[in-house]
């Protein structure tokens, strides 16, 4: 393992986390600390700390970062100051000492106090986890939308930190003469500059939304049924995608592959087209600025007409990634679709299991009509999902029957395109014709029935 020269380590301290930026030669060197209230409450009980932690390293793995050590440590109570005790704190700091760390990551959030006294007190970068996640984003970030989304978080973050960032913020700026008073600190003047920064990325992002509402408009009037993909970070949501619609979006076993929502025509098995939607993967504890700031993101989740819920059965964690998610998707306004049909399971990544927790996942898969096993990155029982997708977009379809002349094959051509044909039959009159109707396009296809003279009746 190589060391880290103290001239190395001058200047990735100096060199903000935050910035988006650089290839560096060598990785910096990262302890991590996930601190553990001894009486911790219930939410927080979802998870133990073993598996927090690995989270946690999985995270700052993702930015390839050298972790050179991680420990889960037990506090009795929260400190204002320095988030742990005096002895805590000073036992910390010889470990990251003999590890020559160049960074320390705290799995949980800080105060801007906590933050600085702990940088004083170990002499090193220290950052905590909605620093890490906002750094992650700032990297993975692809269009202009979530580069948007990621500066204001980004700026919101570092505008409360700035106490503790450089030492020259202290500074105070006068003017001339006589009548020119103490002036302006140079902490007050960057707090200013990056409250008008962030006036300019809020004007921004509103006409890049005004843009997106402008696409949505245009695919209801189509229309076709959006499917969106939604799951725990790395579940699988975005080689799913590519399985299903041939394309080649990014997807990795890392945390926070995709970021950037991601749209494309999937044909069903009947026919018909819908539009699927890959989505930004949740986390535990994320941070509600953050969610608000990425709530463009899952705007297309709100729109949707199904949702598809992605798990990872392999992880020792599936239900507890479940709840978070279900949770995430009630802060959004769907539990009714939660509650209803309009939320499938896809128990993925079986291609992991073997035995007994293969037939487990297996035999939970057939106990609900809303489920199904699969594995995305082989293809296994990907058309029984799309079959699944399927019935649960035409079931609440209303289904009509009419009457089509042999003469009339426009019309007739008309029901096929906008339509899906369940049952044909001929008759002396014509075509007996039984089609099922997109609840989008019923008044519409009422509508023309009435201006071409067609009878119909639902059946």
């Amino acid at each position: 393992m190589i060391r880290a020269s103290q001239q190395r380590k001058k200047k990735i301290a100096e060199e903000s986390l935050t910035s988006g930026g650089g290839t560096e030669p060598e990785a910096p060197r990262v302890l991590v600390f996930h601190p553990e209230l001894k009486r911790a409450d219930q939410k927080a009980s979802w998870r133990d700390a073993s598996s927090r932690l690995a989270e946690s390293i999985s995270l700052t793995g993702a930015l390839d970062f050298e972790v050179v050590g991680a420990d889960i440590v037990p506090i009795a109570k929260v400190r204002p100051s320095t988030l742990f005790g005096k002895g805590v704190t000073e036992r910390l700091g010889l470990q990251i000492k003999a590890e020559e760390a160049d960074i320390v990551m705290i799995n949980g959030q800080l105060t801007p106090i906590q933050q600085r006294n702990l940088e004083k007190e170990w002499k090193c970068k220290v950052i905590d986890r909605t620093g890490l996640i906002l750094e992650i984003f700032a990297d993975r970030a692809r269009t202009r939308e979530g580069r948007l989304q990621v500066q204001l978080a980004l700026l919101s973050y570092q505008r409360s930190r700035l106490v503790r960032t450089w030492t020259h913020l202290e500074r105070q700026r006068g003017g001339r003469g006589f009548l020119a008073g103490p002036g302006e600190r140079q902490i007050e003047i960057d707090r200013r500059l990056i409250g008008d920064k962030l006036a300019k990325l809020r004007r921004e992002l509103e006409e890049v939304k005004r843009t997106r509402e402008l696409h949505r408009e245009a695919r209801r009037r189509v229309p076709y049924p959006i499917v969106a993909l939604v799951g725990y970070t790395n579940s699988g949501k975005s080689t799913l995608f590519n399985q299903l619609t041939t394309s080649e979006v990014f997807a990795e076993d890392m945390l926070f592959a995709t970021l950037d929502p991601t749209m494309r025509g999937l044909i069903l098995p009947s026919g018909r087209k819908v539009i699927l939607s890959d989505t930004v993967g949740f986390v535990s504890d994320l941070p509600h600025d953050l969610v608000a700031a990425f709530r463009a993101t899952l705007e297309e989740v709100l729109e949707a007409d199904l949702i598809v819920h992605v798990r990872d059965v392999a992880s020792a964690e599936t239900e507890e990634q479940r709840l978070d998610v279900l949770e995430v998707l009630k802060e959004l306004g769907l539990q009714k679709a939660i509650d209803g049909e309009e939320l499938v399971e896809a128990l993925n990544k079986i291609d992991q299991l073997k035995g007994d927790d293969l037939l487990a996942v297996n035999e939970s898969a057939a106990r609900h009509d809303n489920t199904i096993a699969i594995s995305a990155i082989k293809g296994t029982n990907c058309d029984a999902l799309l079959g699944l997708v399927e019935d649960r977009l035409t079931e609440h379809m209303p289904v009509f029957e009419l009457c089509v002349p042999y003469s009339d094959g426009k019309s007739l051509a008309r029901l096929y395109e906008h339509g899906e044909v369940l049952q044909r039959t001929e008759g002396d009159d014509g075509i007996a014709i039984q089609v099922r109707i997109d609840s989008t396009r019923v008044g519409r296809f009422e509508d023309w029935c009435a201006k071409s003279g067609f009878e119909i009746h639902v059946v």
